[in-house]
């Protein structure tokens, strides 16, 4: 059986990937990951671009601006998954700057947003993180975005935003 072909045989990827960055400017590259469409959950875009990122072992991610982002931006700054972070303005809208310190295996949304009552939290912590005490929950309560062991510890429930470990 034939095996279709990724390329021209004449031509190496690493000379496709040295014409690439230099034809084209930097920033195209990075609207290429963040994208010029409408996102539908600016959350999951924003956790997945930190993943690609953090896999790629880039030193800084953009995201997409919005108020969520933000704070869960906040609460990983807190326990040291990312470091700091600045806003930028743009024109259309504006985007986060993070800087990456490599401490995420895996980042994610948790889709539908479950409501959490204070008591259970650790169904919830065994359902999406790898072991007991690894990892975070990031949980949306009347007291603002936060963690959930700190929820926990003020004794609220919440909806269930994200998982980082």
């Amino acid at each position: 059986m034939r095996q279709p072909r990724t390329c021209h045989p004449g031509v190496r990827t690493n000379d496709m990937q040295a014409v690439f960055q230099r034809i084209c400017p930097k920033d195209w590259v990075q609207k290429i990951l963040i994208g010029d469409h409408m996102l539908n959950d600016p959350l999951a875009n924003a956790l997945s671009n930190i993943n690609i990122h953090e896999r790629a072992r880039k030193q800084w991610c953009i995201v997409p601006y919005s108020k969520i982002i933000g704070n869960v931006l906040k609460v990983m700054q807190k326990h040291r998954y990312i470091g700091t972070f600045e806003y930028i303005d743009d024109p259309q809208n504006g985007k986060f700057k993070a800087e990456l310190l490599g401490n995420i295996n895996k980042s994610g949304v948790i889709k539908p947003r479950h409501a959490v009552k204070r008591a259970e939290f650790e169904k919830w912590e065994r359902r999406y993180l790898p072991a007991k005490g690894f990892g975070i929950l990031i949980v949306s309560t009347s007291k603002g975005v936060m963690d959930h062991t700190e929820a926990e510890g003020l004794g609220i429930g919440g909806r269930l935003l994200a998982y980082v470990y």
